[in-house]
């Protein structure tokens, strides 16, 4: 079979690649229904992540079950599935926590942008649907895989509650999907950090009531004009930038809650400084797996619509356009059909 390949910086090419096998019990292998980019597969596509020579690339995922490792008890050949950007058994000690994304046992995925892919440790990564759902319901279950999960968990992770004030820093498909699980999860003011129309738009709909376009330290300054000098309760960053970490954390009032989703760049935190700040942080990789069940059953039942982040689609053959998209901004995120 064909998958994607990055061998250097903007350098992507689809091409031949061994056809996934069962490799150990715990194996699943799934047919791909639909895949997509993530905005963290940017950073090494610009060049801003090293790699060690031409890197599988791909780590969201749905599809059909094909074939299964004499171990695996949970999904079976013809189950639509669903799975986490990272593998875990869920019998760990970290998973039972609901850490999944930190299990004993983790591999991360790295090779979905592919028509099949290879899922280890399937039982407790995989979660089935009840049947193979509609088309139209793809993109939507795709999110569950990471980009919903991770804005979910910065939600979560930030404390947000009913009746809460939130700040979103960021406009990229996490962000936007943590204005929509701020608002599933009750909050009632919910601030979006952004400069892109399209986006603004997006966020309005997903449930956003303010917009600030303002960065930096007037990005904070306007932050606490709108909250009346106190800061928000909950701030989901979702970005990954040292700029976007230290106007997550001013934006805060004293006793608020910091999440922090995006993969971290060039991120130092001076101890003195967050000392005084006084805020909670929490953050890391998305503990998807703790949530797909949750997710899976908004998706199915219509309560959520988190599908509309994809605003190109492509065949996946075509995956170095829907890098370049995203790349220029062109698209928030592209979904790729096998």
């Amino acid at each position: 079979m064909k998958g994607t390949v990055l061998y250097g910086p903007r350098d992507l090419r689809f091409e031949d690649q061994p056809d996934p096998q069962i490799e150990q019990p715990t194996d699943a292998i799934i047919t791909m229904s639909a895949t997509c980019v993530c905005g963290s597969d940017l950073w090494p596509y610009r060049g801003l992540q090293p790699i060690n020579g031409p890197t599988p690339m791909g780590h969201e995922y749905c599809g059909i079950v094909e074939e299964v490792g004499s171990a695996v008890r949970s999904v079976k050949p013809g189950q639509f599935v669903i799975g986490s950007f990272a593998t875990s058994d869920n019998t760990c000690p970290n998973c039972h926590y609901g850490y999944q994304s930190s299990c004993m046992h983790r591999e991360f995925m790295t090779r979905a942008q592919a028509p099949v892919l290879r899922v280890p440790l399937a039982d407790g990564t995989l979660v089935p649907t009840p049947g193979v759902p509609s088309d139209d319901l793809l993109p939507g279950l795709l999110t569950a895989s990471d980009v919903l999960g991770t804005g979910w968990f910065a939600a979560d992770a930030a404390n947000v509650k009913s009746g809460s004030t939130v700040v979103v820093v960021g406009d990229g498909a996490v962000g936007l999907l943590g204005v929509l699980s701020a608002k599933q999860m009750g909050a009632e003011r919910i601030i979006a950090m952004s400069r892109h129309d399209k986006r603004q738009k997006l966020a309005r709909e997903f449930g956003a009531t303010d917009i600030v376009t303002e960065r930096g330290d007037a990005g904070v300054d306007r932050i606490i004009d709108l909250t009346n000098g106190v800061g928000a309760d909950s701030v989901l960053e979702c970005v990954g930038t040292q700029e976007s970490m230290m106007q997550a954390i001013h934006a805060a009032r004293a006793g608020g809650y910091v999440s922090f989703v995006g993969v971290p760049h060039g991120v130092q935190l001076d101890g003195q400084q967050l000392f005084f700040e006084h805020v909670h942080l929490h953050g890391g990789p998305a503990p998807v797996r703790r949530y797909l069940p949750e997710l899976i059953d908004l998706v199915l039942n219509g309560k959520i619509n988190p599908g509309r982040v994809f605003d190109l689609t492509l065949p996946v053959e075509q995956v170095a356009e829907g890098y370049r998209a995203m790349d220029e901004r062109r698209a928030i995120k592209s979904l790729l059909r096998p």
